[in-house]
């Protein structure tokens, strides 16, 4: 997926959807029906609410909290952060992505390819630093500095390379949204997405620094999470109020680089791929927690799992997928 994509997609789907709308809700009850009970069966899954055009097509909490009540999306966080990149970007407090990080932070130069880090490379994954994810996780959060932790993992590559995915980038890159807008990363999210969106996103974990962790963690109900996906189909905007650019969706959307794991492509803090046959971008978090966007269906789908067990492509999250397409094609 790509921006003229994104864009083509966007103008054919309107040209049909509003007349077909309601009858779609109509005959895609029977489908739904039978794919709820399906999510209901798989059970790591909490709640599946399903939006089309901005309007509810299907909400339920299976088990766990209400729908209304924060959940940890742990690493959809990383797309939350992409997201108040752009908006940083759109209000002129970063320059845009080929800013280098390093100056942002006031740190001195190390001498050596990490000193080309940009904000790009930050949300598409490719730093060329060591990962800080998966067994490297709890050395770095048991670190005394998380930034500087992240920052100093031996370069396995260059800036601009290779997909590495690891969160210790997205905090980087949260702590530099922090300082060169004088707020905290916590205070950004509730005033740049959560008050627009008529949402709460409370705090969450920080570093040893106060720092808000970028990229994990953060809980927002998943009534929440789907206006999050309302908003970004809208092309940027919710209820009359703009939040982010669609230039900046648009740039989001562009592939860069692709996840070995999955063999999805990747943006600028999305997954790329395709949906019951339509092109999708999601935000994938630990044990099971997602939202996709599926814009020439105009589907927000949000998916919350219990955050403790591991959802791995072979697994869980490949139920999810399955799960993901068949409500595609069902509506």
């Amino acid at each position: 997926m790509h921006c003229q994509t994104r864009r083509r997609i966007l103008a054919c789907g309107a040209s049909t959807l509003g007349a077909a709308l309601i009858g779609s809700r109509v005959s895609a009850q029977d489908g739904l029906s039978a794919i709820a009970a399906e999510a209901g069966n798989l059970d790591q899954m909490r709640a599946l609410v399903v939006h089309q055009a901005g309007e509810p097509l299907f909400a339920e909490a299976f088990r766990g909290p209400a729908l209304d009540r924060p959940a940890n999306v742990k690493s959809v966080s990383k797309t939350i952060v992409a997201l108040l990149t752009g908006i940083a970007i759109d209000r002129g407090v970063l320059d845009g992505t080929d800013q280098r990080v390093l100056p942002i932070l006031g740190r001195a130069p190390f001498g050596d390819d990490r000193d080309a880090l940009t904000i790009g490379h930050l949300l598409s994954m490719r730093t060329g630093l060591g990962s800080t994810s998966g067994g490297n996780y709890g050395a770095w959060v048991s670190s005394g500095n998380w930034v500087d932790y992240a920052l100093s993992q031996p370069l396995n590559g260059r800036p601009g390379g290779r997909f590495i995915y690891s969160t210790g980038g997205w905090h980087v890159l949260g702590a530099a949204l922090a300082r060169a807008s004088g707020k905290n990363l916590h205070r950004l999210a509730q005033d740049w997405l959560g008050d627009p969106l008529n949402i709460v996103i409370p705090p969450w974990t920080a570093d040893p620094q106060g720092r808000y962790l970028g990229g994990n963690n953060m809980a927002i109900s998943p009534l929440g999470l789907a206006r999050i996906g309302d908003m970004v189909l809208n092309g940027g905007q919710i209820d009359g109020t703009r939040v982010v650019s669609e230039a900046w969706l648009d740039v989001s959307w562009q592939p860069r680089t692709r996840s070995p794991f999955s063999g999805d492509q990747y943006g600028y803090g999305w997954f790329l791929t395709r949906f019951g046959g339509r092109d999708a971008a999601y935000a994938r978090g630990y044990g099971g927690q997602m939202l996709a966007v599926v814009p020439e269906r105009r589907l927000s789908i949000v998916i919350t799992s219990d955050p403790l067990r591991p959802a791995r492509s072979s697994g869980y999250f490949g139920d999810l997928r399955n799960l993901t397409a068949n409500l595609v094609s069902a509506v």
